[in-house]
């Protein structure tokens, strides 16, 4: 049977929220509240703040697309909450959730599993520098309980690191070193089972910081991503194996490098990806003919299915 809109029945699309990631959030949650009501969904924008539970028991909503970006929203606090008063939402459990928001755990567990990814050093507190420089350099350095790449910066040396720290450590405590992969980067955007193509991104910055993923202009984003096609799948396979391991369902991104020597390296995962006009799983989709309003559509229609 073909789906209606109004089988979604009054869909709250849950924005903004309280976490670093706030005004990213916001452009998202426009950009998908748009999608939908132009597909006939009858969907209501919520700017959600601490009384969300509330606002979303008084307007008797029948599910969630959940588009909050980074700590309260995309790390398993509001899945639970969704999943106590029974409304079903879009993207990843509460599990999934908290594993891939977690950048280091989620490197703890690739690490066990034999997926490559670059070696790494949890911050927790200036005691902790000495092993991160026992990785060598350059390093990357990032809160270990963020996205979009706020608070990330490269380290070349112990006072750079220092700095680096500090910087990542004021939006939370725990942060993470990473090994710096020199070589290309991809990205690879999943939906439902399937993996999209994948965006080989090139930027002039030393990474693809938050100022190259929402402001600059110069960021390119090649689709095809120039590797062959056996390449490409076995990149792809690794996203979802990835995607996986730490318990994502529903949608997200999963982000690699490529070394000098072609090898893969997986960096992180992301369950509640960004909607904005530079986000990478709207450029994804499209390259397959699926349009913003058909995407949307798509993730909200996995509400539909057991979880």
């Amino acid at each position: 049977m073909t789906l209606q809109a109004q089988d979604f029945g009054r869909v709250a699309v849950l924005m903004g929220g309280w976490a670093a990631e706030r005004d990213v959030s916001l452009v998202s949650g426009a950009a998908v509240l748009e999608g939908l009501q132009r597909r006939g969904v009858d969907a209501y924008g919520i700017d959600a703040g601490r009384d969300v539970l509330d606002v979303l028991a008084r307007g008797g909503y029948d599910r969630v697309f959940n588009i909050l970006h980074g700590r309260g929203g995309e790390d398993g606090v509001i899945q639970g909450a969704l999943e106590v008063i029974g409304l079903p939402y879009t993207g990843s459990g509460v599990l999934g959730s908290a594993i891939a928001m977690d950048k280091y755990r989620t490197k703890l567990l690739l690490q066990s599993l034999g997926i490559p990814t670059p070696g790494f050093a949890l911050i927790a507190s200036e005691d902790d520098l000495d092993a991160a420089i026992g990785l060598g350099f350059p390093l990357m350095v990032k809160p270990a309980l963020e996205g979009s790449s706020i608070g990330m910066s490269r380290a070349n040396d112990a006072d750079q690191l220092r700095t680096a720290w500090r910087l990542a450590a004021g939006y939370h405590s725990h942060v993470m070193a990473e090994c710096w992969v020199t070589g290309a980067e991809y990205t690879a955007a999943i939906l439902g089972r399937e993996p999209l193509p994948l965006i080989k991104l090139e930027t002039p910055h030393d990474f693809y910081d938050y100022d190259a993923k929402y402001h600059a202009d110069d960021t390119r984003y090649l689709i095809p991503c120039g590797l062959d096609a056996a390449a490409e799948r076995e990149m792809q396979a690794l996203a979802l194996r990835t995607f996986d391991a730490v318990a994502a369902s529903g949608w997200g991104r999963v982000d690699i490098l490529a070394d000098g020597e072609g090898r893969p390296w997986v960096i992180e995962v992301n369950t509640v990806p960004g909607m904005t006009g530079h986000s990478l799983v709207p450029m994804a989709a499209r390259a397959v003919g699926i349009d913003f309003d058909e995407l949307v559509w798509r993730i909200l229609a996995q509400t539909l299915e057991a979880r």
